[in-house]
């Protein structure tokens, strides 16, 4: 199949767009030239276009490189020869030198940026004998800034992709070992009681015709031996679906330290049931994704206790507040919660605060309602 033409690419959304606008200086001042000069300007802005929709497309690496070099190379152009202010056109290598993740060849186009505008701007003071210093000063320190910002922010993009494929990788290595222990367990408890009941039942029909009473008394006792496989069945099911709030503790310690997010944790023995810890486990699972993800915090706090009437994990950040993302996960963790009774409230005055609260219930006060 022919691969569908993208002007840009979609995953940037609006953003490469934006940066069209400061085409309109050099469009702008080119109606002023006349003749091949005029020509020749409008052909260096749609050269200029294409440079700038093959930066977003070409990798990293010569080809990269050559289409910035011509970039920068059309702006020294443009601002010697026809306009000054071309120089305005330097955001948008600005933009694509924030790109390098290695310092060597990111210091090397930001000093290339740098010659790219300074050097224009030399050339019109020597040659007019003043400098724009008020609305021409701010601009260039922004301009030469933002591949700073740039570069750190495509950092944390990568970290933050890093970061969700461990988490991949460390689901799918407990997924594998979960599988293994189940394997064993279901081995070492069934297997016995398995083969004592295939036995049993070879002496039953062995009995039947012959000891009658005895032959009962073995049917009753692997009746007795089948009701003990099905209860070791209910405790295998029962361990596989549940995961203990310790567990999942010492998985979002991980998670918060390749973040270098600060881990703080305060709590008390927890010996709720499986269902409760397994429940509590998932929303604290999802509280500190979002806090990784979202909340570029740097210290995160976490409280779990166990009370005499419920079960409470409070998670605490100091970072930026609650995501628009963070909707679908609160809607999630009260669908859980709505299953045992629990609630949850979210406070974001001056830090962000979670607070889950599961009541505690007997399974005898439970099954005596019932009755």
């Amino acid at each position: 199949m022919r691969r569908r033409f993208e002007l840009f690419p979609k995953r940037y959304g609006f953003f490469p767009y934006i940066f069209l606008a400061y085409l309109l200086l050099p469009i702008l001042s080119l109606t002023t030239q006349h003749g091949w000069k005029q020509v020749i300007g409008y052909t260096l802005v749609a050269l200029f276009l294409v440079t700038y929709r093959q930066l977003y497309f070409a990798p990293k690496g010569r080809a990269f490189a050559s289409w910035l070099g011509i970039q920068m190379g059309i702006i020294f152009i443009l601002s010697v020869a026809y306009d000054p202010n071309s120089i305005f056109l330097g955001f948008f290598p600005a933009n694509f030198v924030g790109w390098y993740d290695e310092k060597t060849n990111f210091k090397r186009g930001l000093f290339f940026l740098v010659l790219t505008v300074t050097v224009p701007l030399l050339y019109y003071v020597l040659k007019h004998h003043s400098f724009p210093f008020f609305y021409t000063l701010p601009f260039l320190l922004v301009m030469f800034f933002f591949p700073l910002g740039i570069r750190s922010m495509n950092r944390r993009m990568a970290l933050e992709q890093e970061l969700d494929q461990a988490k991949e990788q460390i689901e799918a290595l407990i997924k594998k070992e979960e599988r293994v222990r189940i394997a064993r367990d279901l081995h070492d408890t069934l297997g016995h009681t398995l083969s004592l009941i295939t036995l049993k039942s070879q002496l039953v029909s062995r009995l039947i015709s012959v000891d009658a009473d005895k032959a009962k008394l073995e049917v009753k006792e692997i009746e007795e031996t089948s009701r003990t496989a099905l209860n070791q069945v209910r405790e295998l099911v029962t361990t596989m679906r549940a995961v203990k709030v310790e567990e999942e503790l010492a998985e979002v310690e991980r998670m918060l330290s390749a973040a270098n997010i600060s881990y703080h944790y305060e709590g008390t023995e927890i010996t709720a049931s499986p269902l409760l810890q397994n429940i509590m486990s998932m929303c604290l699972k999802e509280a500190v994704t979002n806090v990784v993800k979202h909340s570029r915090a740097t210290n995160c706090w976490i409280t779990v206790v166990q009370m005499p009437s419920v079960l409470q994990m409070k998670v605490k950040d100091d970072g930026e507040g609650v995501s628009s993302s963070f909707g679908n996960g609160l809607k999630g963790m009260n669908e859980r919660l709505s299953f045992v009774g629990g609630e949850m409230m979210l406070s974001a005055e001056k830090e962000t605060v979670l607070t889950v609260t599961i009541p505690l219930v007997e399974r005898s006060q439970q099954e005596g309602e019932r009755r």
